[in-house]
């Protein structure tokens, strides 16, 4: 029994050594972000693949930051909308492109309970930068925008601190 543990040991190292040890290291680079508008004020930073897509886009896998003195505290995952914001996903793709964020933005939620969708309104007569804004009570459905809530033009910049 102590020799077949043994072995099964070794088997495992061994087999371990050979999945892991052909993986590359992902690498990841580090942006600085930062939008504002009328009482509006977020700043933090990305962290991204290394990599960008076809249009230039990179993958936002990491957020940091506040808004209005709200820590952020997670990153809304891809392909969901932001509580209060349905059916509209967040895509979370960046880029160093004149415009750095999709139609579909990215999202995150803070400290207070509240969430934002900073996006790139190419849809509005003169495409520009928007914040969506909800905040508790958290109303399913764009059209249920309350009083708390907001869609905000801002300013939008980001870049790359660490390659």
């Amino acid at each position: 029994m102590k020799n077949l543990a043994l072995l099964s040991a070794i088997v495992l190292t061994i087999t371990s050594g050979l999945v892991f040890g052909t993986m590359e290291a992902a690498s990841a680079l580090t942006w600085k972000w930062n939008y504002s508008g009328t009482d509006i004020e977020a700043i933090g930073n990305f962290t991204t693949n290394n990599t960008p897509n076809d249009l230039g886009f990179y993958q936002i896998l990491e957020i940091t930051g506040t808004r209005n003195g709200e820590t952020i505290t997670g990153l809304q995952p891809v392909e969901t909308p932001i509580p209060g914001n349905e059916p509209f996903d967040v895509d979370n793709l960046i880029s160093l492109n004149t415009q750095q964020l999709t139609r579909d933005g990215f999202g995150y939620s803070t400290s207070g309970g509240n969430y934002s969708s900073p996006l790139f309104a190419s849809f509005l007569p003169t495409p520009s930068y928007l914040e969506v804004f909800s905040a508790p009570p958290l109303t399913p459905g764009s059209e249920n925008f309350g009083t708390e809530d907001s869609e905000l033009p801002i300013s939008f910049s980001a870049t790359i601190i660490t390659p």
